[in-house]
């Protein structure tokens, strides 16, 4: 449930920008919530222009913190860059090991420190002197070869952080658009005015979800991964990855996405990526009608957003809907999609993923 105020903060960090292909805008509020734990890729800005051709959105909902959200914030983007597999043009592949790739950051010294320094007044401070004192002299810490330094000090056994977050991301090359998911945020695009869900809330009662859960020695009560966690993949939260038998992506809770691929097509309007505060209020269909409604007379897409997060701004915190914090970005394809051929040009099915 979490601690709520006695009056909700409906100020909103909102943000907006474009480039040839797309236009972008954002929105995200704290609201009933005593602390904020969703970040996004606008912090402080969205990467329309991740390289020459690739645009990139992304949504962390922490849980249990702000941090892990945070971080990912902060480095996700970078190690797709940094793999291998994204020079050689495989971005689901970059975007999977980037993923996992944030677990193994957060971990031993270096992780520590990182994820102190991005915490509160109290942990920034002792990161940044552990950071004086531990990371490797004469650099800050960043070594040219992995970019991840490995430090000693006084939190070398460090396992990684007990909080985490979700992480829904789309990133758009060309014609193509690719939507890598963990948790319970959400993608969705709007084709024709129809409401397409590109991604899939990972809850512990789904099938697959619950198989694996099993397997690693967890349990489900009351729907939540060892009567506690009411999601079922997450970036962060080591204390549901301690299985040494066990690889990543089949660990209690994994922060192994799914992705999914769609070829983008003239009928494609829209895109939105949006946390589960989002999701608890509006189905995907009732957001993009909202959204198609408010295009008629608002130009301003952070605009738009801003009035979603009212419309779901609980009048009060009785029953739990609409109190949490939202975040909300809104992507509008700028112009027709080009292909070289006719065919080409004609709409494949989008490949949904189905939504409990």
């Amino acid at each position: 449930m979490g601690i709520y105020l006695s009056t909700p903060k409906t100020e909103k960090f909102s943000e907006d920008g474009e480039n040839d292909r797309v236009r972008y805008g954002l929105s995200s509020m704290q609201g009933w919530r005593a602390t904020m734990e969703d970040a996004h890729a606008a912090y402080p800005a969205a990467y329309p222009d991740l390289d020459d051709s690739t645009s990139f959105f992304d949504v962390y909902d922490g849980h249990g913190g702000k941090v892990v959200a945070k971080f990912c914030a902060k480095y996700l983007h970078q190690q797709v860059l940094k793999q291998e597999a994204y020079a050689a043009g495989d971005i689901g592949t970059s975007l999977q090991k980037a993923f996992f790739r944030m677990d193994e950051m957060m971990r031993g010294q270096r992780g520590w420190r990182e994820l102190a320094v991005l915490g509160d007044k109290i942990d920034k401070f002792t990161g940044m002197i552990e950071g004086l004192i531990w990371s490797p002299k004469g650099s800050d810490g960043i070594a040219q070869g992995d970019d991840w330094a490995f430090e000693e000090g006084p939190h070398s056994d460090f396992s990684g952080p007990t909080s985490g977050s979700t992480a829904c991301v789309a990133v758009i090359r060309n014609n193509q658009l690719l939507v890598a998911n963990a948790g319970d945020s959400r993608c969705v695009i709007s084709r024709k005015g129809q409401a397409y869900n590109l991604s899939r809330d990972h809850k512990p009662d789904l099938e697959a979800e619950k198989e694996r859960i099993l397997k690693a020695g967890g349990f489900i009560h009351a729907g939540r991964v060892n009567g506690s966690l009411n999601l079922s993949r997450a970036i962060g939260k080591t204390e549901f990855k301690q299985n040494t038998v066990l690889p990543a992506e089949k660990q209690i809770v994994s922060a192994n996405p799914d992705i999914n691929t769609v070829e983008l097509c003239d009928d494609d309007e829209f895109l939105v990526l949006a946390c589960d505060g989002i999701w608890d209020c509006m189905s995907s269909q009732m957001l993009v009608d909202f959204i198609h409604e408010q295009l008629h007379s608002e130009s301003k897409l952070p605009v738009i957003c801003e009035r979603v997060l009212n419309r779901c701004l609980a009048p009060s915190t009785a029953n739990g809907e609409g109190c949490d914090n939202m975040t909300m970005i809104l992507v509008q394809f700028k112009k027709p999609i080009k292909s070289d051929s006719p065919e080409e040009q004609q709409c494949k099915s989008v490949d949904t993923e189905s939504t409990p």
